[in-house]
């Protein structure tokens, strides 16, 4: 990778003030898009999904822990595997305290299809404390997208079926896991899906991608490579989507 240009103070703050003028641009076309994506429809669950955390069977209404808004981030951990997805690892790794989530009334938790005990094991090993669930015995990441088979429901990734996946050269994303990102809103007992994103877009949740932005050399590996955090020097890292 070159280096930028070296130049004089005065250059450099002339290209830095173009910068701002388009840094500002992109701003206010990002908070355009927060606010339709607050204006989106929602619609109402009408299925209890089964789940199970560390107090035993839950539904979908308790991962809200009475709070009125709920954030699940699809964490790719398939039920043959012994460690969870590299790349959402690092996802996880960047979650902040979440009594500032709880103080906007809105709960976050990880959901994946691995059983229970793995994931108990897998969250002690990298150290995290945000509340996490299994889904293995209901059909929650079939419908959200985020795990598919075709013998089980019909395949879908990033609101793309099967056929535009092949033909995109996205087919990878057609069988197996996948990650992604929903929200609820809760309204009493009744329970709406209000937004899932897929792809690129849960990429807001990651810090050390915005750190590196700041950075001359920006993300450099980590645009692809991915390892957990305890095991960069035991192995080559890689992504696991």
């Amino acid at each position: 990778m070159s280096l930028p240009q070296v130049v004089s103070r005065e250059e450099w703050l002339a290209a830095r003030r173009e910068l701002l003028a388009q840094e500002k641009e992109a701003t206010r076309a990002q908070d355009a898009v927060h606010a339709r994506r607050r204006e989106l429809p929602m619609v109402r669950l009408a299925k209890a999904y089964e789940l199970e955390g560390p107090s035993g069977p839950s539904g979908l209404l308790d991962l809200f822990e009475g709070r009125r808004q709920l954030i699940v981030y699809h964490f790719m951990f398939d039920p043959g595997w012994d460690a969870g997805c590299q790349s959402c690892s690092l996802v996880t790794d960047n979650i902040g305290h979440l009594a500032h989530l709880h103080n906007a009334n809105t709960s976050l938790a990880l959901v994946s299809r691995a059983p229970l005990e793995k994931i108990e094991s897998f969250k002690e090993r990298m150290g995290w404390t945000v509340p996490w669930y299994s889904s293995n015995k209901s059909d929650f990441n079939y419908d959200f997208h985020v795990s598919n088979d075709a013998s089980v429901a019909p395949v879908e990734y990033n609101y793309k079926d099967a056929e535009t996946l092949e033909r995109e050269g996205l087919s990878g994303f057609a069988s197996g896991e996948a990650h992604g990102l929903s929200v609820f809103l809760r309204d009493g007992e009744t329970v709406y899906h209000t937004y899932s994103t897929y792809g690129r877009g849960p990429e807001a949740l990651l810090g050390t991608y915005h750190f590196l932005d700041f950075t001359p050399l920006g993300r450099q590996k980590y645009v692809n490579e991915f390892a957990h955090h305890d095991r960069y020097k035991d192995a080559a890292p890689h992504s696991c989507h």
